[in-house]
């Protein structure tokens, strides 16, 4: 359920129509709605109530500051795979001690933050990266807490982009050498092994595979306890999908008692890292129509939003639910279109013969579900300043970040003095 919805005869955000935000702030923008937040943050937790559990937040599936702190509020962690993801995190409002940090590539400076502010955990992607973390803590004088990230080699059944626990995926260290490797980190001083850590991909809409995983961690923390290793804390990852396309993926309670059937009597803290599934259908972005184009084999809507700004369809071929923010009557015409953006790519394509309304210039549209790797991962291809993101709680909203000028981002750059000819 999201609070994106058509109330007199044009889709509103909350109390809001998006209309009348589009004609203040300009298109294409994001819009998130705080209702939508806090509703998803709190089916998820709820899921886990008189559980000792840890909600972490992927920070990475939308950073925003106003949207951390508004999760921040209502007690999220956060999950942050970069010192800038820890920062802004820690800038939200986040206790250092709710926040884990995961990722494959950590640098030694990275590593010193978030020792010195005392993250509860570091989830430890390799063998290398646990000598440089011993290595980093020893010379601060401060210890690690750590859980290795295992790779169940379990296919989660999604888009091979964001598959992440098989063996041929980068992440985590490898399931049959967990012994060794739990028995070699024991040694390294400034290190204390404290979790096991697992995550297997992202948009996954069957229990399956979590219950396979799941069930294998289990395995792997009952063996390295009969191993020494005092394990307190399990981290399950996140993954649950959102419906795009209208499959409804399980509930976070179907989830949670997938979860907890493995794991609930383990006498562990149980970390889960939701990203998309908390802010994914919290968000949409609103983009005018700019021409409509007759071409010899199809229709093509061209809209002022372009690949740029929303990568998904053209990086993981991802589908987003396109709505007009006109209400159509029961008698508007249906016809297929592919709607694209003005980048100088074929790949600029947001959908292909979509069956929509029939649009004119000048009007607006939105995408749905595009709270989650939307506005995060845009970029300034073809110079085209980033999008403004918007907040709408009830009846008010703030913009949360401004579109740059075209000014602000070539002042970006810098020329030599060799090519001044001044």
């Amino acid at each position: 359920m999201d609070h994106f919805s058509y109330k007199n005869g044009e889709l509103y955000a909350e109390d809001l129509p998006l209309a009348k935000i589009a004609e203040e702030v300009g298109t294409p923008f994001y819009c998130y709605s705080t209702a939508t937040l806090e509703r998803h943050y709190k089916v998820f937790s709820g899921a886990f109530e008189g559980v000792n559990s840890l909600v972490c937040y992927a920070v990475k599936a939308n950073s925003n500051l106003a949207v951390i702190k508004t999760l921040a509020r209502l007690g999220a962690g956060a999950d942050v795979v970069s010192e800038g993801e820890l920062r802004r995190a820690l800038e939200a409002g986040i206790p250092p001690s709710k926040i884990v940090f995961s990722g494959v590539g950590k640098r030694p400076w990275e590593m010193e933050f978030g020792l010195n502010v005392g993250i509860h955990q570091f989830n430890v992607e390799s063998e290398p990266e646990a000598k440089v973390l011993s290595e980093v803590a020893t010379r601060m004088g401060k210890t690690a807490k750590i859980a290795f990230r295992v790779n169940p080699d379990v296919d989660a059944k999604t888009h091979a982009k964001i598959s992440t626990g098989k063996a041929e995926n980068k992440f985590g260290v490898p399931w049959q050498d967990v012994s060794r490797i739990y028995a070699d980190a024991a040694k390294l001083p400034g290190i204390e092994i404290q979790g096991v850590d697992v995550h297997i991909g992202s948009q996954l809409t069957d229990l399956e595979p979590f219950d396979n995983a799941f069930q294998r961690v289990r395995e792997l923390v009952l063996q390295l306890r009969r191993e020494g290793h005092n394990i307190t804390q399990v981290d399950l990852g996140g993954g649950l999908g959102i419906p795009y396309d209208g499959t409804i993926p399980p509930t976070p309670t179907s989830y949670g008692n997938v979860a907890l059937n493995a794991m609930g009597n383990m006498g562990v803290q149980l970390i889960f890292e939701p990203g998309r599934l908390i802010v994914g259908n919290a968000g949409v972005l609103v983009s005018e129509v700019i021409y409509v184009k007759e071409g010899a084999e199809r229709k093509f809507v061209i809209l002022d939003a372009a690949m740029n700004d929303l990568i998904r369809p053209a990086m993981y071929d991802g589908y987003h639910h396109i709505d007009t923010i006109k209400e159509p009557s029961a008698d508007t015409v249906i016809e297929p279109a592919d709607v694209v953006g003005p980048v100088c790519e074929t790949g600029d394509t947001f959908a292909k013969a979509r069956d929509l309304p029939r649009v004119d210039p000048g009007d607006l549209v939105a995408f749905r579900s595009a709270g989650a790797y939307g506005a995060v991962m845009a970029s300034t291809y073809n110079t085209r300043p980033l999008v403004p993101e918007v907040l709408v709680n009830g009846d008010q909203y703030a913009i949360v970040r401004e579109r740059p000028s075209l000014e602000a981002i070539l002042d970006l750059d810098t020329v030599p003095s060799w090519l001044d000819d001044d």
